[in-house]
């Protein structure tokens, strides 16, 4: 029997919730193109720590309602930057994302434990090696678990675990071990080589679990 005024009265209602929503995302927009400039420079900073000297790493945010935010980068040298999302190469991505983590890791809400499956994805060389560094230094604020097929990465763990598939009664299940110094020369050098029981792959895991130590406490 009130059917018309109820819907006049629910007009009113959404036009003033709409109201509020303009104006909070007006503001929130706001906040988010002051605050852009600063995390581009900051993630840059830690693109360089992560062998990618010459990148440049902007934060676009678009104005108006929604305000879409895009991350650009420009990899190399004399290169414009474009949205990470269609340009970055899979160990690009990674490292971008590394460098955000970096940034944002000790921000809001406390994560205690963080999480990175395959971070170093695309990775080699010096840049896997500036990966792990990286990593390292988070987990002094931070327990951080890494799933990683680089030595390069794994060398700079306090802890290493070993994952692998075997058969029990019948059935195929993931067991895990977690390594002490020597045997994680032996699985290094696997990962380097494919050959754990080479006297020179040996030779180059216990050098490169050396200088992840010397790199992080010199």
């Amino acid at each position: 029997e009130a059917h018309a005024g109820r819907v006049a009265d629910l007009e009113a209602e959404l036009e003033l919730r709409q109201a509020e929503l303009a104006e909070v995302e007006a503001v929130t927009g706001e906040t988010r193109r002051a605050a852009a400039p600063a995390l581009g420079a900051a993630v840059q900073a830690h693109l360089r720590d992560l062998a990618m000297g010459a990148a440049r790493f902007e934060v676009e945010v678009d104005e108006g309602p929604g305000d879409e935010v895009r991350f650009l980068l420009g990899a190399n040298a004399g290169e414009p930057a474009l949205p990470l999302a269609k340009m970055a190469s899979g160990g690009e991505l990674a490292r971008a994302m590394l460098a955000l983590r970096l940034v944002l890791g000790d921000r809001g809400p406390h994560r205690p434990t963080l999480v990175f499956d395959e971070v170093d994805a695309g990775v080699g060389g010096e840049a896997a090696g500036a990966v792990g560094r990286s990593l390292a230094e988070l987990g002094d604020r931070h327990q951080v678990l890494v799933v990683t097929h680089l030595a390069q990465v794994a060398a700079y763990a306090d802890h290493q675990v070993k994952v692998e598939k075997v058969v029990r009664h019948g059935r195929t299940v993931a067991e895990l071990s977690v390594l002490d110094h020597g045997a994680r020369v032996v699985e290094l050098s696997r990962m380097l080589s494919g050959q754990p029981d080479s006297a020179t792959a040996r030779e180059h895991a216990a050098e490169l679990l050396d200088l992840a130590r010397r790199k992080l406490d010199p």
